[in-house]
Parts: C-alpha cells; structure tokens; sequence
C-alpha cells in the first residue's frame, strides 16, 4: 500500500478552503491530517460547512499555531495575503502550496506598492515557484513552495501566454474584461456582497488597480521579453462559482484570427485540462462548473487586425484549490490529474 501525503490546510473556513478539503476527500493520495479556521477552532467542518456532514472523521478546526508540523508532507495556505506568508514563513519541513497572493509576485517592492504592506517574508520569494501548472511544469518537481496564480491571472494566461510567447498578438495592447461569482470575493461579511447588493445585477470593481494586474503583467513581460501593460475591468456577476474572460488583442502584421487558433492548438493538444473549442463555439462559465477544465476559444473581430479570446473557468477549482492540487500533484511525482478528474457539473 502506498504511503498517503499527509496534508495540513490553513484557512479551511474560507471558499477555496473548503473546495480544498472537497477535492482531497477523493484524492486516493491525501489523508487530512489538520485542518485550521481561528475564528472557528473546536468547530467541526460539518458545522461551519453543512455539506461536510457525510464525513465526520474530518478533523476538527483548530488554531494554526496547534498544527503539529512533524509528520506533514504538504501545507496548503488558504488564509489572507500577508497572513498567510507570515505564518508559513515559521513552517520548516513541509512542502508549501500557497493560495494566497503572497509568493506570485517576485518583487517584494511591488508587492508592497500593490497590497499595502511590506513583504511579511521576502527571503522565500526566491524560493516560490509561479503554479501555472501547464506552464510551470519543469519547475514545480523541485519546488518547495508553489504560488498559486489567482483565478483572474489563470484564466487570462492560459488564453495569452502561447499568443505572447510565438508573437502573435502586440503586447502594447491587451484588453481584458472578467466576470466573477461572488465567492471570488470571499467569505468574510461584506455589504457589497449581500444578496439584494448582488442579485439581479452586475458591477464593475477594482477599476484601473485591481491587484491581479501585476501578476499577469509579470509573466506577460517575462514571456514576451519586454514589459507589458494591460487593461483590466473586473466584474461581480450574481452567481456563486465560475469565472469567464473576454480579451481583446491586437494582431501582429500579417496575422489571423485562425493562426491564434492553431497557436491553441499545437500548445494544448493532449493537455488534461484545457480545450480549445470547436471554431464558432462560445466558451460558457455552465461548461466547467465544479471542475478543474478550461475552455476558450478564439474569434475574429469586425475591426481588421483585431481578434477575441474568450475564456472560462471555475474560479474555486482551476481558478484556485483544484490548481492547487495539482501542482500539488507534480510536486510529489504524482499523476497530474489525479483527485481532479470529475467531470464539470451541468445544470
């Protein structure tokens, strides 16, 4: 019998938090050993998530700083940013898979331009390796902690990166509208967030500085070998999970809407999780419900030398726990897919 991972995850109160533990409960390689809310410690995960109630032999909620590390292979931070390095920073041994935005950024300086804060541990962001599984797959076997992109940055790189990479696109201007669910904006008690806030409407945010911005300019300038600005709107739209990306782009000299498409093509063919869609098909947030899948697909524009690419994904799965786990995955020599392979949940 093969020795299972023995995974501690902290925040597991939040959304992606509890996508996590849902996701490991099925993974043939994970046993949960600790689980970790403050507010909630000596609460149950069936009485802070209804939905655990099948499964009572879950640990129960404890104070992070209760967590025996010894005997941990892998920790997966689920906590806020600046809380969650801050803590993991003090964690010697195991192998670290944060969700949080603490490691994305590999400049301590624009971190703290962008989130307010100085660095809580800048002596490990050499050390974080950026989890963009399907473009991160050399570095993450060695690595010792994985930076988990946020939902937005998936999406929008899995639709640009094979474009910037091959020049096909101008990198001087990128154009990307998003929608979100509201658990893209967490579970802490915001007016915003309300239901007669949220339903029946949608609502641009973060307009001209959301914090995502400088983690998709980062790896668009390190792949296209210059600096890359991008316009970025997000929305909140009055659903719970899921995640779907408009992005317009500018064409380089001489070519099509159909030379993006085979770019697509030769760069995803055979990959687990990303589909490019049958020409003419429209990427739709029901497609990947609850899964780790992504699709996209690409149209030409009215406007000559323009084109669309539009992207969807489930933010609380590929967009950040179901990711998770699967760099989680090549970290220890597993099969990349595996616990991840359940299909997307329709209607």
């Amino acid at each position: 019998m093969t020795t299972p991972l023995r995974i501690a995850v902290l925040g597991a109160s939040g959304y992606t938090g509890a996508d996590l533990v849902r996701l490991a409960l099925t993974h043939p390689r994970i046993e949960i050993a600790a689980l970790s809310a403050n507010a909630k410690a000596g609460q149950t995960m069936a009485q802070v998530w209804p939905h655990f109630a099948a499964y009572p032999s879950l640990p129960k909620l404890c104070k992070a700083d209760e967590i025996d590390f010894t005997g941990i292979d892998v920790v997966f931070g689920c906590l806020p940013h600046a809380a969650s390095a801050e803590l993991l920073s003090q964690i010697e041994g195991p192998k670290i898979v944060d969700l949080s935005a603490d490691f994305r950024l590999k400049d301590a300086a624009t971190y703290a331009d962008w989130y307010g804060n100085a660095h809580p541990a800048p002596q490990l962001l050499p050390e974080a390796v950026y989890g963009l599984t399907e473009f991160a797959r050399d570095t993450l076997p060695t690595a010792r902690i994985a930076a988990c992109p946020g939902c937005y940055p998936t999406a929008a790189l899995l639709a640009l990166l094979p474009l910037v990479e091959r020049g096909l696109i101008s990198p001087d201007r990128i154009t990307i509208n998003a929608l979100s669910g509201v658990s893209g904006a967490g579970r802490s008690v915001k007016e915003a967030n309300l239901f007669p806030e949220v339903a029946e409407a949608v609502h641009p945010y973060g307009i001209g500085k959301h914090r995502h911005m400088p983690e998709m300019e980062q790896e668009l300038s390190s792949r296209a070998g210059r600096e890359v600005i991008i316009s970025f709107t997000p929305h909140l739209v009055p659903m719970n999970r899921g995640e779907l990306a408009t992005i317009v782009v500018d064409l380089a000299d001489d070519r099509t809407a159909a030379d993006l498409r085979a770019a697509f093509d030769a760069r995803y063919a055979g990959e687990p999780f990303v589909h490019l869609l049958p020409e003419g098909v429209a990427p739709a947030t029901r497609m990947v419900r609850g899964s780790n899948h992504v699709v996209l697909n690409v149209f030409a524009d009215r406007v000559p030398g323009r084109a669309l690419v539009i992207v969807a994904i489930d933010n609380l799965v590929k967009g950040s726990s179901g990711q998770a786990i699967q760099n989680m995955n090549l970290m220890f020599g597993l099969p990349e897919t595996m616990g991840l392979e359940a299909a997307p949940l329709f209607p």
